[in-house]
């Protein structure tokens, strides 16, 4: 298979469909909740908040509300008193778990080369 039948059409042009997963994984947040609702499977804002550390409710419900607009995970809501809310992946939002691993494999192989690098160039 050619790159150009991955990426559908030229390799990183404007309209090119690897920019929408670049795109995805690029904020800080999204990776981190996309795993965490694979990990545990559909989860309640506070469990995940409680799951991801660093993280706050704003920048959480940032995330939530990104991912769901891009259909990675699915907001579903129960006629409860009080209302209770909670987030489960896509069929997208699962797929996507693969290159998430794939990720966070290359930074612990990594992790420790970038970091130098990072270091060497701040030292001047």
């Amino acid at each position: 298979m050619e790159e150009s039948d991955v990426t559908g059409g030229d390799v990183f042009v404007a309209d090119c469909r690897a920019r929408i997963g670049f795109e995805v994984l690029a904020n800080r947040w999204d990776s981190v909740v996309v795993y965490v609702l694979g990990e545990r499977g559909p989860m309640r804002p506070r469990a995940m908040l409680a799951r991801i550390g660093g993280i706050s409710p704003k920048v959480l419900n940032e995330a939530l509300r990104r991912l769901e607009y891009n259909g990675l995970v699915e907001r579903h809501r129960y006629a409860e008193a009080p209302p209770r809310v909670d987030y489960a992946l896509t069929e997208a939002g699962t797929a996507l778990l693969g290159p998430i691993r794939a990720v966070g494999a290359w930074a612990v192989a990594h992790g420790d080369a970038v970091l130098a690098a990072r270091e060497a160039l701040d030292r001047g």
